[in-house]
């Protein structure tokens, strides 16, 4: 893998790669490298370098098969297959495993490539080193231990071995804390660059993972059970996080924390910054598809003037009932109304996306009204009658449609031309195989997109934002045995969102069913939180593997997982924890061999 590695970047230098980003700084211009040799290149100056390691992260940090499915909040739709990531039968050849891993040590490459040139201690080779610790942190949720390289990789050398998981931790953690302590890099920024808050936003999460890794062993893979013999991880965890937060109060109203308007804003930490103005390639097709991937299929958006959404990581039945009434990220997460157009060719004035460019919206024609569960139909039905004149096709695209998401039989009214409706019931496995069949989110949305399938989103991709810090706070917290310090974090989450304080953490009731078997513990309602905040974020994976939840939450609300076997390998001997070790690494790395691969295997 090394090899391939190198061989990789030889490729991009010698044919001058075309390095692109959306602020000056990661605007490479486009050189022909001719006869130069990568010294010539990067020797005098390894900007251009360091704005390929900022680009390298485009191709890591958003995968929704390998960071979101195979949890409990999502489901694939209208007959998509549930693929091997959501019923754990993926192998150590799977592509998207392969491409992961690969990416990730071509990210760390180009980041040792950068020191090696430039200099430990310059400030290129800070940012550098945030950038490589990042790729290590994806690197050890995912796979675990992992070959732990500072060196830049430019012969062929396949030699490699891998390191423990807690070798990967305790190097990880003492470069970060020492780039925090003695690097040039800024106490803030929000233009896609790293920063001292972005390092402290690492640190916070690697030392959590590494509490839970190797301070808190299992009891029981499949009740979630574990026992904590230190602490002092967690606290380390807790005070990095607090150090991220930077004092920020979470007074910005979630639906402006992710208004499209709103990019960079004060409680941004770290993004990966993409911009279509001046995109030197072709803009439909240069961007990422974040917008796209959650929720149901509403017809070909170039008929229909709806966004393109393909019925995959839609909904799953607990994520239909986890937001309680009043808590104001519903609406801000999922697009509940979506508008109709009159003429295909009216895209971005018309259709889905005139929600975010309409003057007066309640002027508009609804194509789909989707309410959440606890929306009573005397509720719905008073709204049609208020605004009959938006439940009336007229001679707009799209017929009109209402839903009232409720188990176990959803509510549909159908409209007829002069805005009356019929209603009928309809068991949610039968909904769930039709077109329109749900909310999507509309967080991630770019209404400047073009009207094409998919990859033509520019907005920023964030990693790292301030609320997620308060609750790895809360988690931080709680497993130190800090309980009033850990409620007061997530109850800043909750009053925000427009929820009451928790008292206690027994407080809770979760607004979802569950088996008797499956009892609610302090950290499912830290969980719980993490699923509202963050939904469609690109954690939930991490967030249940991190804290040994995993095979629980899966069996439990997982429909593609029935029992705990269906998580273990063929002999039914180990669980699948990690992700395989990809075949071409154990095979090409010299270092390796089939006793490094990891448990389920």
């Amino acid at each position: 893998m090394k090899k391939k590695i190198y061989l990789i970047i030889a490729a991009a230098l010698l044919t001058g790669t075309v390095f692109t980003s959306c602020s000056d700084f990661l605007d490479a211009e486009n050189k022909s490298a001719g006869g130069q040799t990568a010294d010539d290149r990067f020797g005098a100056d390894a900007t251009q370098y360091l704005t390929a390691t900022y680009n390298s992260l485009k191709s890591i940090v958003y995968n929704v098969g390998l960071y979101q499915q195979g949890t409990d909040l999502y489901i694939n739709t209208r007959g998509k297959a549930q693929g091997s990531y959501n019923e754990y039968s993926l192998t150590p050849e799977d592509n998207g495993v392969k491409s992961l891993y690969s990416n990730l040590y071509k990210t760390i490459n180009y980041a040792n490539g950068v020191i090696y040139y430039a200099g430990e201690d310059s400030p290129l080779s800070h940012e550098a080193r945030f950038l490589r610790g990042y790729a290590y942190y994806v690197l050890s949720q995912q796979f675990g231990g992992v070959p732990y390289i500072t060196t830049y990789i430019n012969d062929a050398n396949r030699e490699y071995p891998r390191n423990s998981l807690e070798e990967v931790y305790t190097n990880l953690i003492a470069d970060l804390e020492d780039l925090y302590s003695s690097s040039t890099l800024t106490d803030q920024r929000h233009d896609g660059r790293a920063s001292k808050q972005a390092v402290a936003a690492l640190l916070a999460k690697v030392y959590l993972s590494a509490g839970w890794d190797l301070d808190a062993p299992y009891n029981n893979v499949e009740s979630g059970t574990y026992s904590v013999s230190s602490t002092s991880r967690f606290s380390k965890a807790a005070q990095w996080a607090e150090t991220a937060i930077h004092n920020v109060a979470l007074t910005m109203s979630f639906a402006d924390k992710w208004a499209p308007t709103n990019e960079g804003n004060a409680e941004e930490i770290f993004s990966v910054k993409y911009q279509r103005a001046g995109f030197p390639g072709n803009v439909t097709s240069g961007g990422h598809s974040q917008q796209n991937n959650y929720g149901g299929y509403y017809g070909e958006c170039l008929s229909t003037c709806m966004k393109n959404v393909g019925s995959e990581n839609a909904q799953s039945e607990k994520a239909m009932y986890l937001f309680d009434e009043g808590d104001n990220r519903y609406e801000a997460t999922y697009m509940t109304s979506m508008y109709n157009a009159t003429d295909k060719s009216n895209w971005g004035t018309e259709g889905y996306y005139a929600y975010y460019t309409a003057s007066n919206r309640d002027n508009l024609t609804m194509a789909y009204r989707y309410f959440p569960w606890y929306v009573t139909e005397a509720q719905a039905e008073a709204e049609f009658a208020a605004h009959q004149a938006q439940y009336t096709k007229g001679n707009c695209i799209n017929d009109v449609i209402a839903v009232i998401l409720t188990l176990p039989n959803v509510i549909k009214y159908t409209f007829n031309a002069d805005g009356t409706y019929s209603k009928t019931t309809i068991d949610i496995n039968a909904y769930n195989t039709q077109t329109n069949n749900g909310v999507c989110v509309k967080k991630f949305d770019d209404p400047e997109c073009e009207q094409v399938t998919g990859n033509n989103s520019y907005r920023d991709i964030v990693i790292f934002h301030v609320s997620d810090m308060y609750l790895i706070a809360a988690e931080a917290y709680l497993m130190a045995g800090q309980t009033d310090q850990a409620l007061a974090k997530l109850n800043a989450v909750r009053n925000r969102a427009g929820l009451p304080s928790l008292g206690s953490f027994s407080e809770y009731v979760q607004p979802y069913a569950v088996t008797g078997a499956f009892q609610i513990r302090d950290l499912d309602v830290i969980l719980d939180e993490r699923a509202r905040e963050l939904y469609a974020e690109g954690y939930r994976w991490m967030d249940l593997r991190r804290t040994k939840q995993l095979v629980r939450y899966n069996v439990e609300f997982n429909i593609y997982v029935t029992n705990a076997r269906a998580m273990m390998d063929v002999t039914g001997t180990d669980y699948k924890l990690y992700r395989p070790i990809p075949s071409d690494e154990i095979e090409m790395n010299t270092a390796m061999d089939n006793t490094d691969q990891n448990p389920g295997y």
